[in-house]
């Protein structure tokens, strides 16, 4: 009756230290671990493979650890505070299993400043567990400040497959606006201020002279009404108004 008790009170509340002591709570564990309530499996929900293994670890749980003593919210909050997790719960299902069900914070670039990189998540947090060596398709951001601008230029990028395949990285100058590096070499200076509407202009630019792909020294798109394209080789640099003429 004693057993059934304290059962009904964990599967109540999930936590047995604010029912009874601490020895108390450790010799029904162990009661229940005789009857087979002990932990057998445990189940990461919502997590990705990188991610699973660092929360595991952060879990200190162990084969055959009595189910009924575990204190749940202390497991939730060991899980809260890996990097990979925006969010957590657990849940332990008798007789032997335990599910940890995440949100992933979703890895947004990798971030380069001062020789060291990061992966960042959609605010610009780093999250301190995921190598950027093991991310290479994230876009490589680099400088001061960048993290806190990325989410806001990065969907503007990636809606433009022409530029987003050749682009290798976004640098942010004096925390103020994008430079564009290019793989093979070229620059494209964008605006501080409307970087949608000079995007637009290079977009515009490439569909009539395929630019992207012929190849180019510098694009300078910092002023609204001229567009001035410096090709290769040091030739003078030519201009373009806003409407193409």
């Amino acid at each position: 009756m004693v057993l059934s008790a304290a059962l009904a009170a964990t599967l109540v509340t999930g936590h047995r230290s604010e029912q009874v002591g601490q020895a108390t709570n450790s010799f029904v564990g162990r009661q229940f671990a005789a009857l087979g309530f002990r932990l057998k499996a445990v189940h990461v929900e919502g997590a990705s493979p990188m991610a699973t293994a660092d929360i595991l670890k952060a879990t200190g749980v162990y084969k055959d650890q009595p189910m009924v003593g575990m204190d749940l919210e202390a497991l939730r909050q060991a899980v809260a505070q890996v990097g990979w997790v925006k969010d957590v719960r657990v849940v332990r299902l008798l007789p032997d299993t335990l599910v940890i069900a995440v949100t992933e914070r979703r890895q947004l670039a990798v971030w380069q400043r001062g020789g060291r990189s990061v992966v960042i998540d959609e605010l610009g947090q780093p999250i301190p567990e995921a190598d950027p060596g093991r991310f290479p398709r994230l876009p490589l951001i680099v400088g001061e400040g960048a993290n806190e601008f990325a989410a806001q230029i990065l969907p503007e990028i990636a809606a433009r497959p022409r530029l987003r395949d050749r682009l290798e990285a976004l640098v942010r100058v004096d925390n103020r606006r994008w430079d564009l590096r290019m793989k093979d070499g070229s620059l494209v200076q964008l605006p501080a201020v409307d970087e949608a509407s000079a995007l637009i202009q290079l977009e515009k630019l490439d569909q009539r002279s395929r630019i992207l792909e012929l190849g180019f020294e510098r694009i300078d798109l910092r002023d609204p009404t001229v567009v001035a394209v410096r090709p290769r080789g040091g030739a003078e640099p030519g201009h373009l108004t806003a409407n193409g003429a």
